[in-house]
């Protein structure tokens, strides 16, 4: 059974990422806020459910949780700040939308930037340990599958249907032969060589 919460007798939002290893799209972060010593045995990392559970979950979450929200930072922005910068201010974005403003914060992971004058803890594997947490999983994960499923239906060719914008081989097989999208992350290695697209595009390949 995960745990209710990390800080005592404090209003906690929990936070945790979806599409950060991914070659294309947005990533998306939640911020969820669960009402005191919530119980629910069936919320776990977002990782270990299967998709339909998922989906049921998230359904519930919404219900059930004092306040949710979800942040999401484009590609561009992305290319342009590094995605352990953009995933942490997606997660920023997910707490700013909060209709119920969180007293404290723990994240999933180890790495985070203190949210104005809030106390925060990251915590490794956290979507394993703590209710809210893997509440935020679950939001992430099936907002960002909608998206790129909605992707998946303007560029048919990269699998994002399957793949979700990961780097399986059907996905940098397609890069190859159709290049890249705008919803690619150009500062990514997406054709697995080691080498960035953005070097391919300064020499006009």
């Amino acid at each position: 059974m995960l745990k209710s919460h990390y800080y005592e007798g404090l209003v906690e939002a929990g936070c945790d990422e979806a599409g950060r290893g991914c070659l294309a799209g947005s990533v998306y972060a939640a911020a969820v806020i669960l009402p005191s010593n919530y119980e629910n045995a069936e919320l776990n990392d977002s990782k270990q459910l299967t998709e339909h559970r998922r989906y049921a979950l998230r359904e519930v979450i919404e219900r059930e949780a004092v306040a949710w929200a979800v942040g999401i930072v484009t590609p561009e922005e992305i290319d342009r700040i590094n995605i352990l910068r953009a995933s942490i201010l997606a997660m920023h974005r997910a707490l700013d939308q909060l209709q119920v403003r969180p007293e404290a914060i723990i994240v999933d992971g180890n790495r985070f930037t203190p949210y104005h004058s809030l106390p925060s803890t990251t915590i490794v594997k956290g979507d394993g340990k703590y209710l809210s947490i893997a509440a935020a999983s679950i939001l992430a994960k099936t907002y960002r599958d909608d998206y790129m499923n909605s992707l998946a239906e303007e560029f048919p060719h990269y699998d994002w249907q399957s793949n979700k914008g990961y780097p399986t081989k059907k996905h940098r097989d397609a890069i190859r032969q159709y290049g890249i999208t705008p919803y690619h992350r150009r500062s990514y290695n997406l054709l697995g060589d080691g080498q960035l697209m953005l070097q391919f595009e300064e020499e006009g390949l």
